[in-house]
């Protein structure tokens, strides 16, 4: 073993080690029963386990929220941050150590509220990380507020006699920044696509933004029942390029075949009142990637130091 940065670097091409599920469980979650973070929790253990990520070279950032304890319930290395700022962590973690697989957990309020600025730029930034937005529509951990994403007319301790805006759609703002070049939904209560989506997310070379629909069976519980109870309301995009479940065939029998190139249908798809759309949206591997374009850093200290000196040398008398 040595050590880079603080953080142990194993010889990994000559370990034969098979990691299991348990390699991957860290804390016992403290969710309410109900709470689809298990399920997310769940898929992302099988995602880990299936791909065979080494836990120490996996990394976790979360900012504030109830989804945000996702780093204390793995066994990887994680980082717990502030309100709104998962992605800056993740954005500098990312630069600074290209070797490490980086996923980032955000809620709604986390994401598109305090943390909407930075989510726009990592977007165009199009790092090569995996995003997780877990959404229920409402500020769970602080008791019931009204988030961007919660419903016209749904009451909640902030707004008791309903939400007073349209809610915002994740999608439509993702799929309008440029760069974005991966972009998809899925929903916590069919986790076989869950499953297949954060599959297909890992996979693609670039950032990876997911919208998860998550119930909160304690304020918002009725944000996705129409959608849970009614099959009917679901859509599955289908494409080769997209996420393809075959299981799901008999659950879920509205599937639109959709091309996740064409950015036009896939901003249609997503402001589309009469069904729940969950697939892949849209996706580009071609789209340039920050850390890939970004001018090169020297990365030895010498060159650094040499660096420093040339400029301090610039004042010196």
């Amino acid at each position: 073993m040595t050590m880079s940065c603080g953080l142990p670097i194993l010889d990994h091409d000559n370990d034969e080690r098979e990691y299991e599920i348990s390699d991957y469980e860290g804390a016992r979650a403290r969710w309410c029963p109900g709470c689809g973070d298990h399920s997310i929790l769940a898929s992302v253990q099988k995602l880990l386990t299936n791909e065979q990520l080494v836990p120490e070279q996996t990394v976790f950032v979360s900012g504030i929220g109830c989804s945000s304890r996702f780093p204390h319930y793995l066994k990887t290395y994680g980082f717990h941050g502030i309100h709104g700022r998962a992605l800056p962590v993740a954005t500098g973690i990312r630069l600074h150590r290209p070797d490490l697989t980086v996923f980032v957990v955000m809620g709604d309020g986390d994401c598109t509220s305090i943390g909407a600025g930075h989510w726009i730029h990592a977007l165009r930034y199009n790092l090569d990380i995996v995003v997780m937005l877990l959404d229920n529509g409402i500020y769970g951990l602080t008791k019931n507020q009204t988030s961007p994403t919660t419903p016209q007319g749904f009451p909640t301790n902030t707004q008791p006699h309903g939400s007073l805006l349209p809610p915002l759609n994740p999608l439509q703002v993702a799929l309008g920044v440029t760069n974005a070049s991966f972009v998809a939904q899925t929903a916590e209560w069919a986790p076989a696509h869950l499953y297949a989506t954060l599959r297909a997310a890992y996979r693609h070379h670039g950032l990876s933004f997911v919208r998860i629909l998550q119930r909160c069976p304690i304020y918002a519980s009725a944000v996705y029942q129409k959608a849970v109870s009614d099959p009917a309301r679901i859509a599955l995009l289908v494409h080769d390029d997209g996420v393809v479940v075959p299981d799901l065939n008999k659950i879920y029998t509205t599937q639109l075949l959709h091309d996740p190139h064409d950015i036009d249908a896939a901003r249609r798809l997503a402001d589309d009142a009469d069904h729940t759309n969950l697939g892949v949206f849209f996706l580009d591997p071609s789209r340039p990637c920050y850390e890939e374009t970004r001018r090169v850093q020297p990365r030895t200290v010498n060159e650094r130091l040499a660096l420093i000196d040339a400029e301090l040398d610039r004042y010196a008398v």
